[in-house]
């Protein structure tokens, strides 16, 4: 199948190109190739390339940054998927939408399902759920695929930031009071690739097993890397950010598992794959303080 990939040089694009072209036969494009908030350079585009499958990664997803500037969020994740499908629909192809658990509002105490009614919270949850309603008002059969918290040994995330500001500065505020799933863009990847193979359409949330707080998830990297740091408990309110967070956004991924026969590592050994990969040390670290959230999705 040939496979054409939006935002290939970020950090899920990187993962899911490398994963999908062991079967397929891929090309990635990103923001060099084509502006998405054009549907003429969309359309030339996806014209040229006459893929099977459009599979569509690319996103604004500074949360905090969409509350400030929610028009460029907006032509990002709600218009330019807009366009991607529209193009997609031209050329008969199949299309995937990688989506978000901030689509949703955080008030549930359990994992949320796929029949789970959205209700975003924040200005980045609602424009990827208008990618949403984009996809699904334009094409039959497309897939929509909720992930979140997602990390790689590569890009910015919120593996990396920790063990770069521990390195920094020695002693982290990290939150609590926000629950959710890590989820390795490795293992999202590959489940997307499964659920491409199995052939059944339709919206799916794909995230490694189990659930944490940034705090825990915070700990368990600089367990696993041996680093020495002090981290310190803070709450949403006291750390102050512009965009409301889900104070619960576990995703459950009992329909990847029951309709794709694909099931889910948890967090932490995808975390211990992830670091092996970037060839994290133990550090040793000088006193100071930095205040840390932090999601890609």
């Amino acid at each position: 199948m040939r496979i054409l990939v939006t935002g290939a040089r970020g950090m899920l694009g990187r993962d899911l190109c490398s994963v999908l072209s062991t079967s397929h036969c891929v090309t990635g494009v990103d923001r060099e190739e084509a502006d998405i908030t054009e549907l003429g350079a969309v359309r030339a585009l996806v014209g040229d390339a006459r893929p099977d499958l459009v599979l569509h990664a690319a996103a604004f997803t500074d949360v905090d940054g969409a509350e400030s500037r929610p028009d460029e969020a907006r032509r990002v994740n709600a218009t330019g998927t807009w366009h991607m499908a529209m193009a997609a629909r031209d050329v008969s192809a199949g299309f995937v939408y990688i989506s978000t658990d901030y689509v949703f509002d955080g008030t549930k105490a359990i994992a949320y399902t796929e029949d789970d009614r959205p209700n975003p919270i924040n200005v980045y949850g609602e424009t990827k759920l208008g990618g949403e309603h984009a996809t699904t008002s334009l094409l039959r059969g497309a897939y929509i695929i909720r992930t979140s918290w997602l990390f790689a040994p590569h890009g910015k995330n919120f593996v990396n930031t920790i063990l770069r500001l521990a390195q920094e500065r020695g002693r982290l505020e990290v939150v609590t009071d926000q629950i959710g799933t890590p989820t390795y863009t490795l293992d999202l990847a590959h489940a997307i690739n499964a659920i491409l193979a199995a052939g059944v359409p339709g919206v799916y949330h794909v995230a490694n097993d189990g659930t944490c707080s940034w705090f825990q998830f915070a700990a368990e990297i600089l367990r696993q890397t041996g680093t020495q740091a002090a981290l310190l408990p803070t709450t949403s309110d006291l750390f102050g950010r512009p965009a409301r967070r889900p104070a619960y956004s576990a995703l459950s991924t009992e329909r990847l598992a029951r309709r794709v026969g694909h099931w889910m590592r948890s967090w932490q050994a995808a975390l211990a794959e992830c670091l092996a990969r970037s060839r994290c040390a133990p550090r040793e670290i000088p006193s100071r303080v930095a205040a840390v959230t932090g999601e890609v999705h």
